[in-house]
């Protein structure tokens, strides 16, 4: 009996082996046909798209074209319009030679931190109207045809134009202009505008002439500007403490010396460390210049004369101008943009020679800087 159940699991084994056997030999003969088949799908779809006409691709080739060369256009329009707007911005900024302005803006942009209490940067619109009429005029000019000529000023420009504590519009060039015209005898308005805004005014016809502390440059001649003599002759000079040992620039070697970033004062520094062997330290602004004077961090700062002079002043500051340090001179002078304007121009030159003789000039000139 135990024979025969050995005999049956021999066949039974005998018999699976053949057919795992057979299963193999399957799989390698469908192999191929399985590797096949999916490419044959792939062609048979392919066989079904509709593809383009040899005339079908150039018309979709000319249509890509034509696209690609109308998007070029009207970007290349775009760069052109954007760059010519660029340039003209510039241009208008280099006319108005804001950053060459010799007023060192962040002087008097540090706002209001360098003028008396009270006082505040007047309007736009803001206008302070004058008339001669009630001084004789010392020659009779040809500007005194009955015009009332409008003359652009700055806002704050401190101690040359800026607005008081009790809200007059006055300074050294308000005065001057105020001087002039009672010596030639014309009426005048004066437009507080800003330094962008007065150059404007003038470009545009809106104003006849501008005061404004502009320096006499060949630049600005060149780009439009006709300028009247020099009423102003405007310095760089060294400033130190009040008690400072300090007297000249012999002084300076080893010794750290403050500038305002991008000013003419800065400018003057820079020309004289190498010779005198300072060094230099830059501020943003005026006030904080000040104080690293006052505070022992430097012993002293290059800054424009006049402004200085007046910080000095109307600040009580403990500080001192060693007037022996002062660069060249650089004058301001009263501008004109038209020459259809040269009588005022004229009748300017004429006044301010006459404010000079008769010592009026010299009195203005101390009622702002003592």
């Amino acid at each position: 009996m135990a024979d025969e159940k050995t005999t049956v699991k021999e066949k039974t084994q005998g018999a699976e082996q053949p057919k795992k056997e057979g299963k193999f030999i399957t799989f390698c003969k469908n192999l191929p046909r399985n590797i096949a088949t999916p490419f044959k799908n792939m062609w048979h779809e392919l066989k079904q798209v509709t593809w383009p006409t040899k005339k079908d691709l150039i018309n979709y080739t000319c249509i890509v074209l034509v696209f690609m060369v109308f998007m070029g256009v009207v970007i290349g329009l775009l760069d052109m319009g954007a760059s010519k707007l660029v340039t003209a911005i510039s241009s208008l900024k280099d006319t108005g030679d804001v950053e060459a302005h010799d007023h060192d803006h962040d002087a008097n942009d540090a706002g209001d931190d360098n003028l008396p209490d009270g006082v505040t940067e007047p309007d736009a619109n803001d206008t302070v109207t004058d008339t001669a009429s009630e001084q004789p005029a010392a020659t009779e000019a040809p500007a005194a045809s009955g015009k009332k000529w409008v003359i652009a000023s700055d806002t704050v420009f401190k101690p040359f134009e800026y607005t008081d504590a009790s809200g007059n519009f006055v300074g050294i060039d308000v005065d001057i202009v105020a001087a002039v015209a009672a010596d030639q005898g014309f009426d005048y308005e004066i437009k507080s505008l800003g330094w962008d805004a007065a150059i404007a005014a003038c470009q545009a016809g809106q104003a006849d002439g501008m005061i404004a502390g502009a320096s006499i440059t060949d630049e600005r001649k060149a780009s439009g500007w006709t300028f009247s003599d020099g009423y102003y002759d405007s310095t760089q000079t060294l400033t130190v403490g009040a008690d400072s040992t300090i007297t000249g620039f012999a002084d300076l070697s080893g010794q750290t010396i403050a500038v305002k970033t991008g000013t003419q004062g800065a400018t003057y520094a820079e020309s004289l460390k190498d010779e005198y062997g300072f060094n230099i330290t830059y501020f943003e602004d005026s006030p904080t210049m000040y104080q690293a004077v006052l505070g022992g961090q430097c012993v002293g700062c290059f800054e424009d004369t006049p402004i200085m002079k007046a910080s000095i002043k109307d600040g009580d500051l403990a500080l001192k101008v060693l007037d022996d340090t002062a660069s060249d001179p650089a004058p301001y002078g009263f501008a004109i943009f038209n020459a259809d304007n040269q009588e005022l121009l004229d009748a300017f030159n004429a006044g301010l020679a006459d404010i000079k003789a008769n010592g009026k000039y010299d009195e203005i000139l101390a009622k702002y800087l003592g």
